[in-house]
């Protein structure tokens, strides 16, 4: 039925809500829809289209509720109501009586409204409070100190004042005590007298009214032995006029005092019975008891809902419909009924779906229960709206179970099918007006509308019939997944969706919530149809489309599940039919398990990002400074859901892009985060909006209208409350034993009573007192569990893992599959990785190579920037002249019909030129502009390509560095906390800029990985490139931090490789020299140009392998003697001659000798003889070092012998193995090759030990490996190695070498030692053995040597006379390449490692004078310092052959340089020479200083790492220096304040070391550094300084921070008072180096491994210990040191000694600590008075160290130290949360400087002396004296 304009009109101006535009209407009320039918509309007759009409015409108005009340027979004025209570009933009633008023008055808010408002549902925003006219604030906190606080109600109403209260239902709409303080005040109530409601509202007393008027009743406590007649009942009745009451002799009987008295009414009535609260209703104060066992706690909980109210015991009938009757009266005496209603669906007696009329019951049956409703009322002399409750047995019986003296919360049934405004009614009854003035009541009863004709409601001319069928659902806050436990909280989003037949109210919006004192309804739904059928789709529909999300659950989905059902929808279900289905836990329906675990991983995991990324911004606004690591990327999320646990990783690809891993499966997500926090993602071809909310113990995630609950893994030994509420009482005594699933506690929430159960057995502990407000999820117990271990192991297997991978889905649609669009795509998703949204490892490699390869492809693309055109074109077309788009087109086909030539280019510039004409012809600048504007595009794509192809692609690869580099740079210059502070200053106050910086940098290593293969792609192919990459390649290489090693080697490496000579080219040069050096018969040498190769001075290493296999066989041959020759450059190679294997493979035999700076050249001809046949006997001649060191002892200075072969294959070469072996047959005596030269060097003994000794090499060259692996290709090598050893023992074979050719690169090489019994040698892994001996390896005899891989292979060297300039460019080059592995070395291992040496062997002969040697190493080692020492390089050390004229003999010369305690360089030069008596080689001092090594043999080994050095590397990885380097840093401190030159005098610093004799005197001692005993050191300095050339003196006193961590026990504070002093007496200054950790906290180390423990339970030490306690024999030992206190004890059989006390036998344990340093606080003080005290901070000053520092006063504070009280982490566990993440960020630099009195900061120890000089500089040398 179509809706009027004026009905329309009324529904805009009577809802506040209302928008004409919306689709939808939030928090809806009566009939809002258009095509809803109205309340005030006749639609129940048949004769409806002139009652519609009547009812819209009206001849006159009404203007005031005065006029009114005048009008239609009133008695009373009401103008201002006091609502009585809050949620959705205040908002039913405010809604229903302003649509009355804006129909009666057209002014909906004539009638005022005044609500009672508590903070509780302030803070909530109830709906409730924005809809009144005005509120009055009452208390917070139960209902009985507000809404049903009765004194209170009436106070208000009487202050305000109002005409009158509605109460609603719920709170003290039952209390009789209101309408009689109401009625007493003058002030209407909007419901019964205080009589009839006490006389049918009270249970107790209407069963007894009931009972008297006949109505069937169930058996009731009321109902005694006696059984009454009826006469004998009303007998005990008093009339009143024609008001029953019931007197209260006769009320008493009917209820139950107590617990005793309810068990025996429970035993005569039989169970299972009710026990019901006499004022609870709305499901409060009502419990089903089965068995007397459960009847005392169930009586409890019913008296501690309803506190206060009778008690009385029924009869519970089961299965039973609960049916009821609306009756309306007035105040004359009139009476009716407005259909019924089936409220039959119960949890736990509280109605959950209402529908009307009651269909279930014949209309005879229900008609006599109208009757006798009607005859209730009248009896008692009812007044307003109420309903007459029954229930409905299966026989077909009923009986009277209640009467509800108010308005039921499921009255808009009946409104909806009597078209009758309840709330308006009631209101219009309080004024007095008849029943049959009233309008809705007319309409009902077939009368006109504005009539005042009495109506016959007993026996009327038209009989009412209900119109159509009404659904209703409550909407409450509860979790049907856990027992429909209430819950409160916040409401995020409330968005029901009107439909045609459906509205609903709810008491909560969008930003409103739901306390813990508030009911948990919140909402009621209603759904009309012409049928049952017909409103149950109509609900179903909407309870789909309804939107609810906050912190608590709902019963929607659950309400859906029920009305879905067969049994509903047959109408075949009772009272206990939804109990029933609770109790076989019959869930709603919930999304599919594989979709809710991705929405829950994603969700999960999208909080944690968010979290991360805004506590760091919070973090950053504060001026905190988080570890980069704490912005996470990678999020590890377990789910448990249905007992099984799914494991999964999330990573985010992009913002948008989230990639879910689960058992080696992976999908990637499309997810978008929505405004309203929830995330809307694609998967599986569909998309899902899904929100979450974390739970105390569980993540509840929200998939469309479905919801699925994720367990947490527990802690059973915590019990925690699991919803706001109020705790009642215990239960079980606290310290009591409770077993699993025992009740503990009750608590109230939401007025309903909970009781909390234990999961496990144990003992209980309390932590809460009762009455206690309960926060959610706050603790409530503790549990001592009876076992712990079985627990942890039940908890453990309780859950199964899940096994299963996700499911496959198509790959995320990329905006297309054209080339330009996936460009576009991938270029994305690259840039993505270098602001930091990085996979983990593999999948991040995996897909970065995927898209590498897809964008250089794509850039490689001619077509790319045709189709990139072809879409702008079609996105401007018509909005560029015609002429110009077809100029465009043109040109774009003639580049597309050429697209495949060598020679096309893209258009750019002619594009350009085309645009540019038309401009021109352009007059006005209007148009040129609006031309321009319309172009952009078109000219962006221009410039991009006009440089073509190659220059885009170069511009991207370029535009993905500099986003590397803008990072990157920001992290170079200092440490990581300085580096965040920069970026603060540089972008305050928005710190967003900072934020992604550090994100991206956190993923350096990762993004490392994409910059190194971008140069790759670019450089590698086109080593040209480099040079137009100069720029930022030398800007790479810039980068010193560790992060960066890898990147900035790289680029070092393509930038030096631009420098040289391509593999293409250096390839065909060496080809057509050997082309060259053959005759054109192919068999002839040309000496000349083969000699070029093997001096040249560029490398050929990598390009000569791939000769050994030239398809001309002349070739393969000067291949092999090409790198024979020059591989053996440094040996004397007597002879070479080719030869050929049997199937033509060629092969070189040499003769040579070792060359004679070889450290075995010269060793003993002693040889040991060791049977070659016998492997257990060859291992004695093997030694503890590498073969190198020693192995001169054991060779002759004889000839060797080498062969070289080239081979296919490894197969190859073991097929050829014999034939290679057999050249070695006694080639130096038997053999007729090299017979004329053997005598020369060897007599015939020498040749018998040659052959027990090996000396031969074999080198072996393979093509192609069948693997790229080098561990694969060193096991088959092995293995080989391994089944021929006895054969190669018999023929001499020293070593045999494999080289595998590579492409491009230098070759594999794989070297086995006879020594080794042929396994590989690691430490010559890609090193050719025959130059291993220039690196020196034997001065390294005495470390156990380790290979570190290295990023390259190269090694190059020269023959050949140098300039003095190459030696600088060349020698800086190998520093730096020396320098890149070491740093890549130090980030591929795990251990840290110090003491590091650089070893350069420049071999081609310099001329140059050896006096300009140090001042160029000096200048260039001080450019590359700070890198040097960041490595950890303490000894560089430099070989160079010179001569000092270029027909002078050349001079063999060594520089050592040394950097022991970082701050000064010290520099060693040294020539060889060989000492005439043994012949070896030796080193003497070059100049005038004599350096360390003087006269020391060459190969002398190098010196391991001593105790002092083990300090220093100690000091300095906690960032300070070495307590005993400070005196040198003074020294060196003074030479700079003295400046360059000579110009500062001789002993510029003077030190000795002051110490404590044995009385504890002090004494000046000159003894070895790092003979301290104690952690403190002190030393008398005198310095000669510019102001003091002839000397001042000061005591300098430092922390050894080596010795117990530089903490303060009794020994450092007497040394630090006794130093003090002595400043102090001489009035010289006092200098305290600080480097500290506090007052010493010792252990006793003579008990920690004698104390026994005796446990409560040996068998579970979770149960903890009685006490520590030593044996008898132990207690002996110890017992004579006092180093504790014990009593004798005899415990099972056994005799103990019970530790009461330790002391320690050691001084410095305990509180003497703290004593010592309140004295040395004192003489820091006092010192401050008397003389110049300055500290300097170096790494940390802690504790009486920081007391100290502050107290001198004058700081100089080192970046990266501290100076605090108490560490950041003992700071947050006593404040319970992360607060401080850093020392620095309580006392780092930028807190301290900030705070200091006088306080400076530097950047290293170094310029802190330097600043303690500057500083002394403007003091006198004592107190006493005058400053120069």
């Amino acid at each position: 039925s179509a809706t009027t304009s004026s009905e329309i009109q009324k529904i805009k101006h009577s809802t506040p809500d209302y928008s004409p535009h919306s689709d939808h209407i939030e928090y809806l009320t009566l009939s809002l829809h258009p095509l809803q039918p109205s309340m005030s509309g006749p639609h129940l007759l048949k004769k409806g289209k002139e009652h519609r009409k009547m009812d819209v015409h009206r001849d006159f108005t009404v203007a005031s509720p005065a006029e009114f009340v005048t009008r239609f027979g009133g008695n009373r004025i009401i103008d201002k109501v006091l609502i009585a209570n809050n949620g959705i009933a205040a908002v039913k009633c405010m809604r229903s009586i302003r649509r009355w008023s804006y129909e009666m008055f057209r002014n909906e808010r004539i009638i005022r409204f005044v609500v009672m408002v508590t903070p509780e549902d302030l803070k909530a925003n109830a709906e409730y409070i924005k809809m009144a006219d005005h509120y009055v604030p009452v208390p917070g906190g139960p209902n009985n100190n507000n809404y049903a606080n009765v004194e209170m109600i009436v106070d208000i109403a009487k202050r305000i004042p109002v005409q009158a209260v509605w109460a609603g239902w719920g709170h003290a709409s039952e209390n009789p005590k209101l309408p009689e303080l109401l009625h007493k005040s003058g002030i209407s109530f909007l419901g019964p007298s205080s009589k009839a409601m006490w006389a049918l509202g009270d249970k107790v007393a209407s069963s007894i009214v009931a009972q008297s008027a006949e109505i069937p009743t169930l058996p009731w406590s009321g109902i005694g032995e006696r059984s009454h007649s009826r006469h004998e009942l009303l007998l005990e009745l008093s009339l009143h006029g024609r008001v029953i009451s019931v007197p209260p002799e006769l009320y008493v009987q009917g209820c139950v005092k107590d617990v005793d008295e309810g068990l025996a009414s429970a035993e005569k009535i039989g169970y299972p019975v009710v026990i019901k609260a006499s004022e609870g209703g709305g499901g409060k104060g009502i419990r089903k008891v089965d068995s007397s066992e459960d009847f005392p706690s169930f009586f409890r909980q019913v008296q501690a809902e309803v506190p206060g109210s009778p008690i009385f015991i029924m009869q519970l009938a089961e299965h039973a419909r609960h049916l009821e009757v609306q009756i309306l009266a007035d105040q004359y005496g009139n009476a009716i009924s407005l259909f019924g209603r089936d409220c039959s669906i119960q949890r736990r007696h509280q109605k959950i779906i209402e529908e009307a009329p009651a269909t279930i019951v014949s209309t005879t049956t229900f008609e006599q229960m109208e009757r006798y409703a009607v005859r209730l009322a009248k009896m008692v002399g009812y007044v307003s709206a109420g309903t007459v409750e029954y229930l409905f047995t299966e026989d077909g019986s009923f009986y009277f179970l209640e009467l509800n003296p108010r308005l039921q919360v499921e009255h808009p049934c009946t409104e909806m099918i009597a078209d009758v405004n309840l709330p308006a009614a009631q209101l219009q009854i309080a004024m007095g007006i008849p029943l049959y003035r009233i309008k809705d009541i007319r309409v009902l009863f077939g009368e006109a509308p504005w009539g005042d004709t009495p109506i016959n409601f007993e026996s009327p001319e038209c009989i009412p019939c209900p119109r159509g069928h009404v659904i209703a659902a409550r909407i409450t806050s509860e979790n049907p997944d856990e027992g429909f436990k209430p819950s409160s909280g916040t409401v995020q989003e409330l968005n029901f969706r009107s439909s045609k037949n459906v509205w609903g109210y709810f008491s909560v919006g969008a930003t409103g919530g739901l306390h813990e004192f508030a009911d948990s309804q919140f909402g009621h739904c209603f759904s009309w149809g012409e049928n049952r059928e017909e409103a149950i789709s109509n609900m179903v529909v909407a309870m789909k489309e309804l939107s609810i999300r906050g912190d608590f659950r709902t019963t929607v989905e659950y309400l859906i599940k029920l009305l879905e059902t067969e049994s509903f929808r047959n109408n075949d279900i009772d009272t206990g039919w939804l109990d029933h289905l609770i109790a076989e836990k019959v869930q709603v329906e919930r999304p599919d398990t594989m979709l809710g675990v991705v929405c829950g991983a994603l969700q999960v995991a999208d909080a944690s990002f968010r979290e991360s990324m805004s506590d760091f911004l919070h973090s950053l606004e504060r001026g905190q400074v988080l570890p980069a690591a704490s912005l996470v990327n990678t999020v590890n999320v377990d789910l448990i859901y249905d007992g099984v646990k799914y494991c999964l990783q999330v990573a985010r690809q992009s913002p948008t892009t989230y990639v879910i891993i689960m058992n080696d499966s992976d999908i990637e997500v499309d997810v978008h985060r929505l405004s309203d926090g929830g995330l809307l993602l694609s998967y599986g071809g569909s998309s899902y909006t899904t929100y979450m909310k974390e739970e105390i113990d569980s993540y509840r995630i929200t998939v469309g209208n479905k919801t699925c609950v994720f367990e947490k893994e527990r802690d059973p030994t915590v019990l925690r409350s699991p919803s706001a509420g109020k705790l009642l009482q215990y239960v079980i005594a606290d310290g009591s034993h409770v077993l699993a699933t025992q009740p503990y506690a009750e608590i109230e929430v939401m007025k309903m009573v909970m009781t909390l159960h234990v999961q496990h057995s144990g003992c209980i502990h309390f932590l809460k007192r009762p009455g206690t407000v309960l926060e959610p999820g706050c603790v409530v117990a503790r549990m001592d569990l009876d076992d712990p271990k079985v627990l942890i192991l039940s908890l453990l297997h309780q859950v199964k893992p899940n096994t299963e991978p996700l499911p496959s889905q198509e790959p995320l649609p990329v905006v297309g599959e054209r080339l330009h669009q996936v460009f576009h795509s991938v270029l994305e998703n690259l840039v993505k990785i270098m602001d930091g949204y990085c996979l983990l490892e593999p999948y991040f490699s995996q897909k970065l190579k995927k898209w590498l390869d897809m964008l250089m492809k794509s850039l490689r693309d001619p077509s790319l920037p045709l189709l990139e055109l072809q879409e702008i074109m079609t996105s401007v077309a018509g909005r560029i002249p015609v002429t110009v788009e077809k100029a465009i087109r043109k040109v774009m086909a003639q580049y597309a019909s050429n697209i495949t030539s060598v020679l096309c280019q893209f258009p750019s510039q002619r594009i350009a030129n085309i645009l540019d004409s038309h401009a021109a012809t352009l007059q006005r600048k209007a148009d040129r502009e609006v031309f321009f504007m319309n172009t952009q595009s078109i000219v962006q794509l221009v410039q991009r390509y006009r440089s073509g192809i190659r220059g885009y692609m170069k511009s991207v690869v370029l535009d993905l560095l500099r986003r590397y580099l803008r990072v990157e740079m920001q992290f170079q210059q200092a440490h990581y906390d300085k580096c965040v502070i920069n970026l603060r200053e540089q972008y305050k106050p928005d710190m967003t800029p900072v934020l992604e910086c550090i994100f991206s940098h956190a993923q350096v290593s990762k993004k490392n990985i994409l910059v190194t293969m971008l140069i790759d792609q670019l450089c590698g192919r086109d080593p040209t490139l480099a040079d137009e990459l100069m720029v930022i390649l030398n800007e790479l290489t810039q980068l010193s931090k560790m992060d960066n090693s890898k990147v900035a080697l790289r680029a070092r490496l393509v930038l030096i490789a631009s420098h040289l000579p391509s593999y293409e080219l250096r390839h065909n040069q060496v080809e057509s020299i050997f082309l060259s050096a053959i005759d054109m018969y192919g068999h002839q040498f040309c000496p000349e140009n083969l000699k070029k190769l093997i001096l040249s001075e560029t490398s050929i290493f990598d390009v000569l392998p791939s000769f050994f296999y030239h398809n001309n066989r002349v070739v393969c041959m000067a291949a092999l003697e090409v790198y024979v020759r020059r591989g053996y450059i440094a040996y004397e190679l007597n002879s070479l001659q080719h030869h050929q294997l049997q199937d033509g493979t060629c092969a070189v035999d040499f003769q040579f000798m070792l060359p004679s700076s070889h450290p075995n050249r010269y060793s003993s001809n002693h040889i040991l003889s060791v049977p070659v046949n016998d492997t257990r006997e060859f291992q004695t001649m093997r030694r503890q070092g590498s073969e190198l060191f020693l192995e001169g002892a054991l060779s002759p200075p004889c000839q060797r012998m080498g062969a070289m072969v080239a081979f296919h294959s490894f197969e190859h070469f073991k097929r050829c193995f014999d034939e290679v072996i057999c050249r070695f047959v006694d080639p130096l005596c038997e053999s007729s090759l090299f017979s004329d030269g053997c005598s020369t060097f060897c007599d015939g003994e020498s040749c018998k030990n040659m052959k027990e000794n090996p000396i031969h090499i074999i080198n072996v060259s393979i093509k192609q490996a069948d693997t790229e692996d080098d561990d694969a290709l060193v096991k088959d090598f092995t293995a080989f190695a391994n089944s021929k050893k006895t054969l190669l023992y018999e023929y001499g074979i020293r070593r045999i070498t494999f080289l595998v050719a590579q492409k491009r690169e230098f070759p594999k090489y794989f070297t086995f030692r006879a020594r080794d019994e042929f396994h590989e040698d690691r430490i010559y892994r890609n090193l050719e053995p025959a130059l291993a001996f220039q690196l020196e390896l034997n001065r390294m005899r005495n470390f156990d040597l380790t290979a570190v891989p290295c990023a390259h292979h190269r090694m190059q060297l020269y023959l050949h006379e140098a300039s003095f300039e190459y030696l600088q460019n060349e020698g800086e080059r190998l520093l730096l390449e020396a320098m890149d592995e070491l740093e890549v070395a130090f980030s591929n291992i795990s251990t840290r490692t110090d003491c590091n040496h650089i070893f350069l062997n420049f071999v081609p002969t310099v001329i140059m004078d050896p006096s300009k040697i140090e001042e160029s190493v000096r200048s260039m080692v001080m450019r590359y310092g700070s890198r040097l020492w960041k490595l950890r390089v303490l000894q560089a050390e430099l070989k160079i052959s010179i001569r000092l004229t270029t027909s002078g003999d050349v001079i063999p010369i060594r520089l050592f340089l040394t950097n022991e305690s970082g701050y000064y360089l010290d520099i060693s030069l040294y020539k060889e020479v060989t000492d005439p008596s043994t012949g070896q080689i030796m080193f003497q001092s070059f100049g005038d200083k004599q350096g360390p090594l003087h006269g020391m043999l060459t190969n002398t080994p190098y010196v391991t790492k001593d105790l002092l050095q083990a300090k220093r590397f100690q000091a300095q990885t906690l960032g300070t220096t070495y307590v005993y380097d400070f005196p040198e840093m003074f020294r060196q401190a003074l030479f700079k304040l003295w400046g360059p030159g000579d110009s500062y005098p001789k002993d510029v610093l003077m030190c000795n070391e002051l110490v404590l004799d044995s009385q504890e005197r002090l004494v000046q001692m000159n003894r070895l550094p790092g003979d301290n005993e104690i952690g403190m050191v002190a030393y008398r300095m005198k310095m000669k300084t510019p102001e003091y050339p002839e000397g001042r003196d000061i005591i300098v006193i430092c922390n050894d921070i080596t010795h117990m961590i530089g903490s303060f026990g009794p020994q450092e504070d007497e040394l630090f008072l006794r130093a003090s002093e002595l400043a102090r007496a001489e009035g010289i200054p006092r200098i305290y180096i600080a480097a500290n950790s506090g007052a010493r906290i010792g252990l006793a180390e003579e008990i920690r491994h004698m104390f026994q423990v005796a446990w409560i339970d040996p068998d579970d030490p979770y149960k903890g210990f009685k006490y520590l306690y030593l044996t008898p024999q132990d207690y002996t030992r110890i017992s004579s040191s006092n180093s504790v206190h014990c009593h004798h004890v005899e415990e099972g059989g056994e005799s103990r000694y019970i530790i009461t006390d330790i002391i320690g036998k050691e001084e410095g344990l305990g509180v003497e600590n703290l004593r010592g340093s309140g004295t040395i606080a004192g003489e820091t003080s006092q010192a401050y008075k008397e003389v110049i005290t300055i500290s300097m901070v170096t790494c940390r000053a802690i504790g009486i160290g920081a007391y100290l520092v502050r107290l001198g006063q004058r700081v100089i504070q080192v970046e990266n130290s501290h100076i605090i009280l108490t560490g950041a982490g003992a700071l947050n566990k006593v404040l319970g949360r992360e607060v401080y993440t850093s020392n620095n960020q309580l006392g780092g630099v930028q807190i301290m400087h900030n705070n200091g009195v006088t306080h400076n900061i530097v950047p290293d120890d170094f310029e802190g002396v330097l600043t303690i000089l500057q500083w002394l500089s403007y003091m006198p040398k004592v107190v006493c004296s005058q400053i120069l």
